[in-house]
């Protein structure tokens, strides 16, 4: 880490502006590399730092990638600087927090294969997901050697938005790997996200030059084991970074309306040219989309799945409050319920 400054580690203008009323901090700079239950690792020029979050904050509110300023002993961060980029999702459970994956990320590579792990609604939902926070989105389609026709799942992924850039690869083959060398060169950084076994730790591997343990695939679902056990900044071949991430079995979006919109543009530009402004777009006349649903020119799958996504988000959207007012009234509801059975049973 000696030879590193910090454009190499991302730092930038976005960055830099958040200091200029003392510019001295950025000696006090670092970039999260690991983020753990009880502290931070931090990278700056140089050097390496075990970190602990400020008093009034816990560990959950920082980020792999997350630019920080620590105190000039390095052992503890004084302020999170605000990011470029920011990958959330609705934390699991009933609710309404938001669960930080990686920030300051450049390109979200989303990673699939060319077989049953190939599913254009996940697909939809991880560019959701980037279009949110600000990232190029990146499909990486991995098996390609497996494939008898890669090229079409290629297509297939290039279908589902315009944001879309996608490639097929064989993860194995270091010279594959070496496409993805343009979205993690210097002070780039790269996030990998997708379902376990598609082969992301195979792709950190190549990438990286490291030895992230990896796993097969059942070969009745083409699905996989974990392997990835926690997020973390990895330095890359190319000079850039690479955020590895778990496989994920659920990701909720949250906040993602515009992101969702943005995947599905096509039809939400056909939505503003239906005659009700409030158009549900399933049997009102007049309606763009079921116009365009009738020539052939929209798959209705694809409206159900922009509907679904809208929907999904609206609801996982509401605040802290108003889920435990939500749950507060479900509580006292059944308590009712109960009591009812009670005094029956007498």
């Amino acid at each position: 880490m000696k030879h590193l400054t910090l454009a190499d580690l991302g730092w930038s203008n976005h960055f830099a502006a958040q200091i200029a009323d003392d510019p001295a901090q950025s000696n006090l700079v670092c970039r999260l590399s690991s983020v753990a239950r009880d502290r931070l690792m931090g990278l700056s020029p140089g050097a390496e730092h075990l970190l602990v979050p400020p008093s009034d904050m816990t560990t959950g509110q920082f980020a792999v990638g997350d630019w920080v300023i620590t105190d000039p002993t390095r052992q503890k961060v004084t302020r999170r600087l605000t990011p470029l980029t920011e990958l959330t999702r609705r934390a699991a459970g009933t609710g309404a927090e938001q669960q930080l994956i990686a920030a300051n990320v450049d390109t979200l590579g989303i990673v699939s294969s060319c077989n049953a792990d190939f599913n254009e609604a996940r697909l939809e939902r991880y560019l959701a997901l980037a279009a949110t926070a600000g990232c190029l989105p990146l499909v990486i389609l991995t098996k390609a050697d497996q494939a008898d026709d890669p090229h079409s799942y290629v297509r297939r992924a290039e279908r589902l938005s315009p944001l879309v850039t996608a490639i097929a690869l064989n993860a194995t083959e270091a010279e594959d790997a070496a496409l993805l060398a343009p979205w993690c060169k210097t002070g780039q950084t790269l996030a990998l996200v997708g379902s376990s076994g598609v082969g992301k730790s195979t792709l950190s591997n190549a990438l990286t030059g490291g030895e992230v343990a990896t796993a097969g695939i059942r070969e009745d679902d083409a699905k996989g084991r974990h392997t990835t056990t926690a997020r973390g900044l990895h330095r890359t071949r190319a000079c850039g970074w690479l955020i590895d991430t778990p496989g994920m079995r659920a990701l909720r979006l949250s906040g993602a309306r515009e992101g969702v919109d943005a995947v599905f543009a096509d039809l939400d530009e056909l939505a503003k040219a239906c005659r009700f402004s409030d158009c549900s777009h399933e049997a009102e006349p007049g309606c763009a989309i079921h116009a365009a649903i009738e020539t052939g020119q929209v798959d209705p799958d694809r409206l159900r799945r922009w509907r679904k996504l809208q929907a999904e988000d609206a609801r996982n959207s509401e605040t802290l409050a108003q889920a435990r007012a939500r749950d507060k009234s479900f509580g006292k509801l059944v308590r009712s319920v109960m009591k009812d059975k009670d005094r029956y049973r007498r």
